[in-house]
């Protein structure tokens, strides 16, 4: 995890972790059977990182604390972006983790599909949103720096929308990034559990258009 967290996942083969455990790589296969393995062990070491949602709190408030621990967890850990839910063989912490998560919708009165819905919806928005913040190529302590280079240049006529948003919301005291997260996942929230609560709420798959 430390191999892949200074310098991506890429950077991790079975050479490579052998000689930074000073061992040959032939002596890795002593104790896993391939990289799979290790990745799978490294996805279950992120997912015991991560906050199970409380039973002491109301159910928004539950889920707003896990999700705020899994983008935490995926800010320390970005290469886990490419693997978390992608292993065939999940470990105990994160069979642990989805059931969790599962009873905490089943127990706020989820039926077993709003349950499911709601776990998706909410990993989707906590994920994208990660992948965002992790690939911008400005961060808040450069922000006016970053965005003088990149839109600096632009005519506010030509690009009077860009400009406004720029002047008016960006760069403006407090701005945060990282603002847009709990915005997003506030309203996810909400509107989970209305429709969870109403059942003349149908957000199903839509019907097929001819």
């Amino acid at each position: 995890m430390r191999l892949a967290d200074a310098e991506g996942l890429e950077a991790l083969t079975m050479r490579r972790l052998a000689k930074e455990l000073g061992v040959e790589a032939m002596s890795l296969y002593h104790h896993v059977a391939n990289k799979d393995d290790i990745l799978d062990g490294m996805a279950d070491l992120v997912f015991g990182e991560i906050d199970l949602p409380s039973h002491e709190v109301d159910w928004q408030t539950a889920m707003r604390q896990r999700a705020g621990s899994l983008r935490d967890a995926l800010l320390r850990h970005p290469w886990a972006l490419s693997i978390l839910e992608s292993r065939s063989s999940p470990g105990p912490a994160t069979l642990r983790h989805h059931d969790a998560v599962l009873g905490r919708c089943r127990a706020a009165g989820f039926s077993v599909a709003m349950s499911a819905h709601a776990f998706s919806l909410i990993d989707s928005f906590v994920y994208g949103c990660v992948l965002q913040e992790i690939t911008l190529p400005f961060q808040d302590d450069n922000l006016e720096v970053k965005v003088e280079e990149i839109i600096g240049h632009l005519s506010p006529d030509q690009y009077p929308h860009l400009a406004e948003l720029t002047v008016e919301h960006i760069l403006q005291e407090g701005y945060s990034y990282g603002a847009e997260f709990d915005f997003g996942l506030n309203l996810v929230l909400a509107g989970l559990e209305a429709v969870a609560a109403d059942p003349n709420l149908d957000y199903g798959a839509p019907t097929r258009m001819s």
